[in-house]
């Protein structure tokens, strides 16, 4: 097998651990009457981007070959969210503290994973004679289809009593709420699909280390804090700023897509509907938007701009969580499918161009340092605290109740939380659009 496709079926696997549960957790939690705490377990994940990828970075640099802390961590990873899946087959009503700790530890192993396992791509493309640039992209994307077959998967798989499985996608069958998008058996299914990765990643070529192995006295060299030192960069600082500010609407859709569009079911109107059934199919869409969208996003910096690219992000955003106010699972639906296809420029307009910005702009000794303070204040500090955030707000408007079926949904007043959020988008692109000055130069090389 060719080096391509071995990363192509690691990134697949990769990404198909986040996708047996990135979306569909906050049903299971609200099943297990923890509805009110989905914020702090997607936040959890924020925090810990705050220094994990950058220390496990710095390990893998030095001390222990990236392919092999790779596995050790997704090993780890799974274990703990076994024990998560554990906790919580064996106890109809959770604790929060307890459930929300084996998961916590489970996230602070894995989400560095995701930079390990570009970090072993580029390695080994180099080493292959490959020019990472031209190669990853179609590798890549196999990560999404990694994403959505597990999502696929999670949304029609069950498993009953007597331990028979099978799949359906249908409201009618008796065993439409046994599918693990319901039920804690998701985070098995991350957890086996995570053992998978580890023993995978155990097969790859060695990465070499760094011979130098201490890491420098300077505290300019240091993970983490060594990094922050870019926030005196006034080329920089401005674009940090608004990146941290309009990071708190990355999580919001992975969060409280699925309840959202679950709460249907309590609508005897849209109870059998295929949207309010499948939630987890359906958010797919917005991870096929994100492959899709990703191409252009070069071609559209190139053609107007770092300012109108993140613009054209911000106001996407506005559209997304406009349509998702507006829509329901029958004959709005195209509003909420609208909304999802509309992901992925608001996604990767930001994301991608952002990357791609401050790759230009950093000085070529700060590149990688600038990268990681661009993940910092998006996924680290904005997502964390706009996760906590949206949750207040929608535990405002919204509650968990028993349905007519005898299940529990997210009732409420939905429209109105989904409106704050685009509310507030909108005023980040106002001040964006007023405030952020483009520098003249394009690139910056030292």
């Amino acid at each position: 097998m060719g080096i391509k496709f071995r990363l192509s079926l690691l990134t697949f696997l990769q990404f198909a651990v986040w996708g047996c549960y990135l979306v569909s957790l906050g049903q299971y939690l609200g099943a297990a009457g923890l509805g009110t705490s989905i914020q702090w377990f997607y936040a959890v994940g924020g925090f810990v981007a705050l220094f994990m990828p950058a220390l496990m970075g710095a390990v893998a640099d030095r001390f222990v070959p990236a392919q092999s802390l790779l596995a050790l961590c997704h090993a780890g990873a799974a274990l703990m969210m076994g024990l998560t899946w554990y906790y919580g087959y064996t106890h109809d009503h959770p604790d929060f503290a307890i459930l929300f700790t084996l998961f916590a530890i489970s996230e602070a192993l894995f989400i560095p994973t995701v930079a390990l396992c570009n970090s072993v791509s580029f390695a080994l493309l180099k080493g292959a004679g490959h020019n990472p640039v031209e190669a990853f992209p179609s590798i890549r994307v196999w990560g999404t289809i990694g994403f959505v077959a597990a999502m696929w998967v999670v949304n029609s798989m069950w498993i009953d009593e007597s331990g028979a499985m099978g799949f359906t996608i249908s409201e009618s069958s008796p065993h439409a709420m046994q599918r693990f998008q319901y039920t804690v058996m998701q985070l098995l299914a991350a957890s086996v699909t995570g053992i998978v990765t580890a023993l995978y990643a155990v097969t790859l070529p060695a990465v070499e280390v760094c011979r130098r192995k201490s890491i420098s006295g300077d505290w300019r060299t240091w993970p983490v804090i060594g990094s922050l030192r870019l926030l005196g960069d006034m080329r920089l600082l401005p674009f940090f700023l608004f990146s941290m500010l309009i990071g708190v609407a990355l999580q919001i859709n992975n969060g409280y897509m699925a309840p959202f569009l679950t709460h249907f079911r309590g609508m005897p109107e849209f109870a059998a509907t295929f949207g309010a059934n499948n939630a987890t199919l359906l958010s797919s869409l917005s991870q096929i938007s994100e492959a899709l969208w990703i191409l252009p996003v070069g071609c559209v910096l190139a053609r107007v701009g770092i300012k109108r690219t993140v613009s054209i992000a911000m106001l996407a955003w506005v559209v997304n969580f406009a349509c998702f106010a507006l829509g329901d699972t029958g004959r709005g639906l195209w509003l909420i499918i609208g909304a999802m296809l509309v992901y992925g420029i608001a996604f990767n307009f930001f994301n991608v161009a952002g990357a791609l910005f401050i790759d230009r702009q950093a000085p070529a000794s700060d590149k990688s340092a600038a990268q990681g303070l661009l993940m910092m204040m998006t996924k680290g500090v904005g997502a964390s605290v706009g996760m906590l955030v949206a949750g207040a707000v929608v535990n405002r408007f919204c509650h968990w109740e028993m349905t007519a079926d005898g299940q529990r949904c997210f009732m409420g007043d939905w429209s109105a939380a989904w409106w704050i959020f685009a509310i507030y988008c909108i005023v980040i692109a106002i001040a964006f659009i007023l405030l952020f000055r483009e520098p003249r130069s394009t690139s910056r090389s030292s």
